[in-house]
Order: C-alpha cells, then structure tokens, then sequence
C-alpha cells in the first residue's frame, strides 16, 4: 500500500544518494502538495501532536511532514522537494540561528522564505515556555523521571543555569526523549497556548 511513509522513506533514500526514480510517481498518486521541512524527528513529533490533537490528517490533505536529520541538510532537500525537483510548496520550522541555512536554500531552491517559521533557541525552549516551568516539572515526574530530573539539576554544568535552561537540557540528554517529549508537551498545551511558530506553521498549512 502507497502511503505518506512510503514517499517519506523513498525521499529520505534519494537525500541520501538513491536514484529517487519513484518519488515523482509516488508524490502523484499521493497528491502530494506541500513538504514541511523539519530538523528533526523531535519537530515531527510536535508538529503530528499537533494536527492531531486539532483534529486534521495532514496525508490526506497532501501535506509530507519532513524530519531532515539535521538543520545542515535543508539544501538538499529544499532543492529536490522545491521548485527545481519535485514542484512541491516548501514550508517549515527552524531555529533562529538555523534561518541563514534555511534562507539560502530556499533561495537557491527558488522558493519562497515566507512558509519558514522561526523559533528562538528551538521548539523545546518555545514549549517549555509556553507550558511554563512548574508543568513541565510534573510532566516529568508522571513520566517517572523525577530522580532523574533531581540527579541532572545537582551536577556542576547545571549550576547558574535558569531553569529553563535547565529544563531544555534535561530533555535533550537521553537519546529518543527529546522526541518523547516533543509529543508530551504539546499534549499537554491549550490549544489557545501554542508557540506561535508551531501555531503559525499549521496555518500555513
């Protein structure tokens, strides 16, 4: 069976030096309009918590949601995606210090920047402050990591951090929980709390 998972895996092949041969076919049978170029699988997480959560089926509505594997390769995959490869509508989310990446690809892809959302530090600082620091702290503890949590905030590198930074560090220490909570926090949002970024970028959509 054709699904988005099935194109997202043949793009992520042709990033990586395949022939690509299906994907035009497949973005056809698929109705594929838009890609959203995210870093990571993090940002995926979030982004699929949140459609989900307002009720929307992004492959349905032939959108391909992205993760990249690091913020270095929008190049490549702006340039097969966008205007000189596939014709897809780019749009996306990347950090402040990401957007000069973001801006010249997208430059080089001949497509517009105006779908590119930017967060601050990243989507984690943006959620965390969103939530606020205290429920993010119980999010933590319902996940049994409260010692965990207790042991990180004790060691020297923490001290003189606020706890945001804190917070933000702890959740991208341990390989797979930096995704685990992409979908945790944006689980626990109103719906009228959401990141502006993140909010803007499904409005995009």
């Amino acid at each position: 069976m054709v699904t988005m998972r099935v194109f997202r895996d043949e793009i992520r092949s042709w990033a990586d030096g395949g022939s690509g041969g299906s994907a035009r076919d497949l973005a056809v049978q698929l109705g594929v309009r838009t890609a959203v170029l995210l870093e990571g699988l993090s940002d995926a997480a979030a982004v699929e918590a949140l459609t989900a959560r307002r009720d929307r089926d992004l492959a349905a509505e032939g959108v391909c949601v992205v993760p990249m594997g690091g913020a270095m390769n929008v190049g490549r995959y702006a340039g097969l995606l966008g205007p000189t490869g596939l014709g897809l509508r780019l749009a996306g989310l990347c950090d402040e210090r990401e957007q000069p990446y973001f801006d010249r690809s997208l430059d080089r892809a001949r497509a517009p920047r105006g779908n590119v959302f930017v967060c601050v530090s990243d989507l984690e600082d943006e959620l965390i402050r969103a939530l606020g620091e205290a429920k993010v702290e119980r999010i933590i503890q319902a996940e049994d990591e409260a010692r965990a949590w207790q042991t990180f905030v004790r060691q020297p590198a923490q001290q003189g951090r606020i706890r945001q930074q804190q917070l933000r560090r702890f959740i991208g220490t341990k390989k797979g929980r930096k995704i685990r909570y992409g979908r945790l926090l944006v689980e626990a949002l109103d719906l009228d709390e959401v990141p502006t970024p993140l909010d803007d970028l499904l409005t995009s959509l």
